[in-house]
């Protein structure tokens, strides 16, 4: 398999190039030059598939030769090593909890694949590789959880100040070793454009070897797709279901998108958006029109510019009919968000966290629009990340599950950043 830019500048290159590289030297994203389809067996037998064994034939053809099977194989078990159980809330809305992993967020998956993947490919070459990582919440904990104490691998993670949540700041800040976290007094659109700078700056790519563990990356972005497929295996609907995916940088969408692509049988999807609307508005316009960022209480989703539209866009071969055709459009305010959260404890004794509570509105919306369908949501995170907000909603305490309880109290560290690309470029020639 392999992996071309979008900005169509670059030459190919295969899995291994494309994740060592992060992004294209034109500053494109990588995507697969094909995209694979589910054999009729492989959809016949998934529901009986173990979990390491289904990620394997998932994530293969898009490996090719660039990993021994034998490798391959480990990975993919280590990644999904934690359950991924379908929920049901009510008779026609399921939950997909994805936050059963060690940082309680859907990006542990992408983040241990890509991890492993790095450090593999790292004993095959000399000298360090910096992972340069911008974060709007989870990324940043779930990136410093996977690649802590990876040997050849330095992490360094930008984070808005003031922007993350308690939980997800002490996450990314506490853990030390070869992990380090820049507080960028901006917005997670500053962090992202910084990321961007130091790629295409000779000087700095000179001196260090630069990737990205955002989901720019393709080992970050395919891995995702993992989990549509636990999710059908569980899925107990006559009718394929309508999927709600909370969308802030749209990696995840966008994987839900290639499974849906390749074979996987999803009716629907509805692109659940706080204020940070710049997709939901186009699918109802045809026009892209980037926003500043605005903060919301479901902050990891507070992205004005996604980065990862572009590979929609391409997905669907810039077909406007077929996208939003196959893509509903929702934008949900802080006030519906608060409302959500608190209406489905009290009824439906269901705890949602802020970014699980848009999609869960966003879905209740389309399926009374649609009363035949069923769907669930993807819930990304546990709501103990965001007590903060959660709490004073509810009035009840969250109880504190043991990898929360681990950081508490732990020294945060952090490097102060002006939202300046020669700051950075700075530090990090400094620490080459």
């Amino acid at each position: 398999m392999l992996y071309y830019s979008l900005k169509k500048q670059a030459p190919a290159v295969d899995f291994r190039q494309a994740t060592i590289a992060g992004q294209a030297p034109d500053m494109g994203l990588y995507f697969p030059e094909r995209i694979p389809k589910f054999s009729p067996d492989f959809l016949r037998e998934l529901k009986h598939k173990n979990k390491a064994d289904l990620a394997f034939e998932v994530i293969q053809p898009y490996v090719g030769n660039a990993i021994p099977e034998q490798d391959l194989r480990r990975i993919c078990a280590e990644t999904v090593d934690f359950e991924f159980p379908l929920v049901s809330i009510t008779d026609r809305i399921s939950t997909l909890e994805l936050f059963h992993g060690p940082t309680l967020a859907f990006k542990d998956v992408g983040a241990r694949f890509m991890s492993r993947c790095l450090g593999h490919f790292s004993q095959q070459r000399e000298g360090k590789v910096t992972v340069l990582v911008a974060t709007s919440g989870d990324t940043g904990g779930a990136v410093a959880s996977g690649f802590l104490g990876v040997e050849g691998v330095d992490v360094v993670i930008l984070y808005p100040a003031g922007k993350v949540s308690s939980i997800q700041e002490l996450q990314l800040t506490t853990l030390g070793q070869n992990i380090t976290a820049l507080e960028v007094q901006g917005t997670f659109d500053d962090c992202q454009q910084l990321v961007k700078q130091a790629f295409v700056d000779q000087e700095l790519t000179q001196r260090r070897s630069l990737t990205s563990a955002n989901s720019i990356n393709v080992a970050r972005w395919l891995p995702q797709q993992f989990y549509f497929c636990y999710a059908w295996q569980q899925w107990q609907g006559e009718e394929p279901p309508v999927v709600a995916v909370p969308s802030g940088n749209f990696g995840n969408l966008g994987a839900g998108l290639l499974a849906y692509e390749s074979g996987l049988p999803i009716k629907h999807f509805v692109a659940a958006c706080n204020i940070n609307d710049s997709v939901p508005a186009y699918l109802l316009s045809g026009e892209f029109e980037p926003k500043l960022a605005v903060p919301t209480l479901s902050n990891a989703m507070d992205v004005g510019n996604p980065s990862n539209f572009v590979r929609i866009q391409e997905l669907f071969k810039l077909d406007y009919e077929h996208i939003k055709n196959t893509i509903t459009g929702y934008t949900v305010t802080d006030e519906t968000t608060a409302d959500t959260i608190k209406r489905v404890k009290n009824e439906q004794h269901y705890l949602l966290d802020p970014h699980g509570a848009v999609a869960y509105h966003a879905l209740e919306d389309y399926l009374g629009q649609h009363p035949h369908d069923q769907g669930f949501f993807l819930e990304t995170a546990h709501p103990v990340k965001f007590y903060d907000t959660v709490e004073p909603i509810t009035n009840e305490k969250i109880a504190l599950p043991s990898a929360v309880e681990a950081i508490l109290g732990k020294e945060k560290k952090s490097i102060p950043l002006a939202p300046d690309f020669a700051q950075l470029k700075e530090y990090l020639l400094a620490t080459a």
